[in-house]
């Protein structure tokens, strides 16, 4: 039994107009819940830790290694799958993609300042940026696209690699990595200011990267992850998983592999003398690198529920969730940005303490999204979203009837 396929629906007379649950790959929608879950042990972590020492600090050392660049490669992977299924569903309607495709980006993009300036959190506006580049080389074959990958992962670290390796020749000073008087201003205002004056200090270092920004449009590794989810949909592997096994657990095995000798060989290679080498070639080069450990969690999802059909509805409640991603991502960044910063309630919590409170944080969520959706056909902010790609007001409310048909189908 294959999973559910994506089929084209067709558009309104009133224009282009986005999918309803009918058409989901539900397997997209849990592996954004979990890496919501997983998000919310990151956020914990990072935001609220308190330091300990001792066997507890192994909790933190576990979801460094385990858990926190894996959700966010997850994400990014998914980016790059649900940038396919729109192109997909767009391209199956005969609409036109570019303007549609654009104004997503650029929805995407809004959103994304107001949380980084107003959370602190950036990533929203970054991947509207790789966005872009993923939409301009749409077209490749999948072999150049898989050269581009590759090309990628490895861009920054190889760039720094022969930087440092000049400055070590030459005796020159390596260049500043951003500026770091305001960024001190944001961790000053945080720990000790007002919400007014944190907000005008990340806002003040918004502006100061401005010029830099273009460097969000380099290569790195969100682009191959995002390449490579957008292969996986062109391929077909979300709509028969079974057919492609194989691929699977390769990518599984190759993302495993990765994550072992980035932690093992990698991290005992000897000191370069030179301090800023020696960090791009513990790194593999970009090439060899613990974060490619999500591609095994992707797989591990996608072959259970292709050989367990029954998993689909057990984690129906995960699957809601993930149909708010967007939504309850928001929602964690605004809770642990009050939660953690002086502005707010200035919290340090130990790490028992945060892995016992992350189940009953993420069962909120599902529930408030399976309350949500039971009314509405999306979040409140994959709405907004969706009314600025379509640019028109989309309908939100359900009928009463296929709500609950709806919910309870997952």
């Amino acid at each position: 039994m294959t999973a559910p396929s994506a089929s084209p629906i067709q558009a309104s007379p009133g224009g282009p107009a986005p999918v309803d649950s009918d058409a989901r790959l539900h397997a997209l929608d849990i592996l954004r819940g979990l890496a919501l879950a997983g998000m919310i042990l990151v956020h914990f972590h990072q935001r609220v830790e308190r330091p300990v020492g001792g066997t507890e600090d192994l909790i933190g050392w576990g979801i460094w290694i385990f858990v926190e660049q894996k959700a966010w490669g997850t994400f990014a992977f998914l980016f790059g799958v649900g940038f396919a299924v729109l192109l997909r569903r767009l391209d199956a309607r005969g609409a036109d993609v570019t303007p549609i495709y654009l104004r997503r980006l650029g929805g995407l993009a809004l959103i994304g300042i107001v949380v980084q300036v107003g959370f602190g959190f950036r990533i929203l506006l970054e991947y509207a940026c790789w966005g872009l580049v993923l939409f301009l080389v749409r077209g490749w074959s999948t072999r150049a696209l898989l050269v581009l990958a590759g090309l990628a992962a490895c861009a920054w670290p190889v760039i720094a690699e022969l930087t440092a390796l000049y400055a070590w020749k030459t005796a020159a000073s390596m260049p500043a990595a951003g500026d770091r008087a305001l960024i001190d201003a944001v961790a000053d205002a945080a720990q000790r200011g007002t919400y007014g004056a944190l907000l005008s200090a990340r806002w003040a270092l918004f502006v100061a990267g401005l010029p830099h920004r273009w460097r969000d449009f380099a290569p790195d590794s969100n682009l191959t992850l995002f390449v490579i989810g957008a292969l996986a949909l062109r391929h077909r592997v979300f709509d028969e998983p079974l057919r492609h096994v194989r691929l699977i657990r390769g990518w599984m095995i190759v993302g495993a592999a990765s994550w072992a000798l980035s932690w093992t060989v990698l991290r005992a290679l000897p000191a370069v003398p030179f301090e800023p080498a020696d960090w791009p070639l513990r790194y593999g080069l970009g090439l060899v690198q613990d974060q490619w450990l999500c591609l095994t969690y992707v797989g591990a999802v996608v072959l259970l529920l292709a050989y367990r059909p029954a998993w689909v509805g057990r984690l129906r409640g995960v699957g809601l969730a993930g149909r708010m991603a967007l939504t309850n991502y928001l929602v964690q960044a605004a809770f642990f940005d009050v939660l953690g910063s002086h502005y707010g309630l200035g919290l340090r919590v130990r790490p028992y303490v945060y892995v016992l409170a992350m189940p009953t944080f993420f069962a909120a969520q599902i529930l408030l999204s399976r309350w949500w959706l039971a009314r509405y056909r999306f979040g409140p902010f994959e709405w907004l979203w969706r009314t600025i790609t379509y640019a028109r007001v989309q309908p939100l409310r359900r009928a009463p009837a296929f709500a609950r048909a709806s919910v309870a189908a997952g």
